[in-house]
């Protein structure tokens, strides 16, 4: 189509090739509403150069979707990283596995003596020293890490795999419970 091509032309190209650009719109954009706010910036360019468009202006609405939608990852991807709002490289943990974990460690805990478990809760999850765990128990330090000791050896034991033998390799992990915060065993 040389020099101008007449709005009737653009009217009849948007009515004949209008859903099957915004279905690509909508895939590239990953909704409706993204799709459709693409498509019109793409028309929206592809009206100012209306006039200097020659042949089928499907190839260039359709190359002007692909770069309008890769500068929105670009920029989007770049906002993220400045605002420090999402990880681009290295995802956080998982939320719902920490739920899971901290459920599993529950059920294990139901699974203990009372004196285990107070002693397992008050020295790792309420981060009490042996000595105020003694202190709250009324029992003796000795007591109290004699007692956190068979705990953690009985929540290895529950939280082994059944078809391993060895209780070293268990499921759960429990590095907070095997040592206190000095480094020393408990």
């Amino acid at each position: 189509m040389d020099g101008e091509q007449p709005v009737a032309t653009l009217e009849q190209f948007l009515a004949e090739r209008g859903e099957p650009l915004l279905h690509t719109a909508i895939l590239l954009a990953g909704s409706r509403a993204g799709g459709e706010d693409l498509l019109q910036s793409a028309l929206e360019r592809l009206v100012h150069r209306w006039k200097k468009i020659e042949g089928n202006p499907e190839g260039y609405v359709r190359t002007t979707l692909y770069n309008l939608a890769v500068d929105g990852w670009r920029r989007e991807t770049s906002w993220r990283a400045r605002l420090g709002l999402i990880a681009t490289h290295d995802a956080g943990p998982d939320e719902a596995t920490a739920v899971d974990d901290r459920d599993a460690i529950i059920r294990l805990l139901h699974q203990l003596p009372p004196r285990q478990r107070t002693v397992i809760v008050l020295r790792y999850w309420e981060d009490l020293t042996e000595a105020e765990t003694a202190r709250a128990m009324g029992c003796r330090i000795g007591t109290v890490k004699a007692t956190a000791s068979r705990a953690l050896r009985r929540l290895r034991e529950l939280s082994a795999p059944v078809d391993d033998p060895a209780p070293a390799q268990h499921a759960i992990k429990l590095p907070a419970l095997t040592s206190d915060p000095a480094g020393s065993p408990a």
